[in-house]
């Protein structure tokens, strides 16, 4: 009788041998309200190679689904792309089980595993171009570091055209599904998006490189397996090129309006501004923290040209839920992108001067002085925030036309 966990055939050579979380709801302050997959394969060919490993809580479902294929002892080389302990904490284990002849990663990823696991074994470091021979098929390595750890590298298996690609274009998502394109295109599109967001915005220029590494291989990736979620086999080249869009940031029409409000003041202010973007051109994302997840505002902001930001004034400071929000979204770093502060206040009002404060740190360009209105706001005041919106509407028709003819001139 077949055992209960299965391995996935996804080329000639290659099994997924990964484990699926279907429980996972955080990821590091990431909301992953559809769960994960944490993906290992296995190459089978003269020799037999396992690429990266899962969470420890999932050990026993990967090497359930090496045995589905081929006793894990046979394990020849393993290798880690990337020492986060999602992809390689089953690797003491591993090696223990497999004693393989060979643990392969990157110089840095060497120094990592080592003080990470406490590996007493040997670690071999491979380079960029670095090639191991399987026999009938070689595996060949591409440094990739800050995608998103020092130490991250992808390997590439040319006779099968499987790129290897760590968290490079991957997704929180726990299917039953090993493939996007049997999944629907709109969830999958949306998970992509989510996870650049949230993982990878802030190291857009090394997805610039990523990206003109991969385009180096040969011959071509078809498919492309990633450590989290379905694997790519059709529109590589659709997410390849959502990524150099991604990594450009280049401004959009559109504007995300963040806030939280105690008595509804500031959600007054907020509807105003947002009825401004909207008469003036520009698309408005209205996103009240009461019911916004910070990684949610993430993904909303990577496609924006605009973020403004709301708060009442709690004990001299900036309400709890977009102080978190402002944390979260400064480390991420999102870049070309004008702004304003916003906000009701009773006496000292110091909220929105903090959340000015902050957008400068993020060197997010203020159009317009912060606006804060005491108490509830009159009709003056409301009008004065539809014409913020509205004059915040046609700086992004500015912008979006100026890039537009820098882009038509430069052929990009």
């Amino acid at each position: 009788m077949a055992g209960v966990f299965q391995a996935v055939r996804v080329s000639k050579h290659v099994y997924w041998v990964g484990a699926i979380d279907w429980a996972l709801r955080d990821f590091h302050g990431y909301s992953t309200a559809r769960g994960t997959s944490y993906n290992a394969y296995l190459v089978v060919a003269d020799k037999i190679a396992l690429i990266d490993t899962v969470r420890a809580p999932f050990r026993d479902e990967m090497i359930a689904r090496i045995r589905s294929v081929v006793d894990p002892e046979r394990i020849d080389v393993i290798v880690s792309n990337h020492a986060e302990m999602d992809h390689s904490a089953c690797l003491p284990h591993m090696v223990e089980l497999a004693r393989p002849e060979r643990v392969l990663a990157s110089a840095k990823g060497v120094d990592a595993l080592r003080q990470h696991l406490r590996l007493d074994g040997d670690i071999e470091a491979v380079k960029d171009g670095d090639r191991v021979s399987l026999g009938e098929a070689e595996l060949e390595f591409a440094m990739t570091p800050m995608v998103h750890w020092p130490e991250s590298m992808v390997t590439y298996l040319p006779t099968d055209r499987v790129l290897f690609s760590q968290d490079g274009f991957g997704m929180h998502l726990a299917s039953g599904q090993r493939f996007a394109d049997e999944l629907d295109k709109d969830l999958v599109w949306h998970e992509t998006t989510k996870y650049f967001a949230n993982i990878l915005m802030p190291f857009s220029r090394q997805i610039v490189k990523l990206l003109e590494r991969v385009g180096q291989l040969q011959p071509t990736p078809e498919i492309v397996a990633t450590d989290h979620g379905p694997i790519w086999r059709k529109d590589l080249q659709a997410v390849i090129d959502r990524y150099a869009e991604w990594a450009e940031q280049r401004p959009t029409t559109k504007a995300v309006v963040v806030y939280d409000t105690m008595w509804g003041s500031t959600a007054k202010i907020a509807g105003a501004i947002a009825e401004g973007l909207i008469d003036g051109g520009a698309s408005a994302k209205v996103m009240p923290l009461s019911g916004s997840n910070r990684s949610d505002v993430a993904t909303e902001v990577l496609e924006a040209g605009a973020l403004l930001v709301g708060s009442p004034t709690i004990n001299s400071n900036i309400f709890p839920t977009v102080a978190d929000v402002m944390t979260y979204l400064k480390g991420l770093k999102p870049q070309n992108l004008i702004g304003a502060a916003f906000g009701s206040y009773g006496w000292g009002g110091e909220a929105v001067k903090h959340i000015d404060e902050l957008l400068g740190a993020m060197k997010v360009e203020r159009v317009a002085d912060p606006v804060r209105c005491k108490y509830v706001p009159d009709e003056d005041a409301l009008s004065a925030c539809r014409s913020l919106g509205s004059a915040v509407a046609a700086r992004l028709r500015q912008s979006c036309e100026a890039s537009s003819v820098v882009s038509h001139t430069t052929g990009q």
